[in-house]
């Protein structure tokens, strides 16, 4: 017979879900295995980060990239700049994704910075049809 928890000894029902009376663990509940991780280090924060920069300066490779990766994160998103025109209708949205693709074609910004400008376009392409629809609606219930 397995150790394996299964749900007859979690309190889950057969297909997974939580039982009566058991909501599972709380929001913002920690592994045991993490508090007491932290239990360990606290109050060694200090002398840890120290210890790091000491070995890094002393030409340990690993911690020297442990420093530099806490100090300068590699960027996730970085800001893009060229020109978009203004929009104010979905035509004016089609404009501005032509000027997306012009500015991927011309290397102005790479096809994934492209893709990221032209999702936004979308959805403001959205915002606007919904706003102009709901325009619409307005102007015909009001001539009733």
């Amino acid at each position: 017979m397995s150790n394996r928890k299964n749900g007859s000894n979690t309190g889950r029902n057969d297909d997974g879900t939580f039982g009566p009376g058991n909501r599972g663990k709380p929001k913002g509940a920690r592994h045991a295995i993490t508090r007491a991780v932290e239990e360990l280090l606290q109050g060694q924060a200090e002398v840890l980060t120290q210890k790091a920069i000491d070995r890094a300066l002393e030409g340990d490779v690993t911690a020297l990239r442990l420093c530099i990766d806490r100090i300068a994160p590699a960027r996730k998103d970085a800001p893009v700049s060229f020109d978009l025109p203004a929009m104010q209708s979905a035509v004016e949205a089609a404009k501005a994704a032509e000027a997306v693709l012009s500015a991927v074609s011309g290397g102005e910004i790479t096809p994934l910075e492209g893709a990221a400008v032209m999702g936004l376009v979308e959805q403001y392409r959205r915002a606007l049809e919904l706003t102009e629809f709901e325009k619409r609606i307005d102007a015909l219930e009001m001539r009733k």
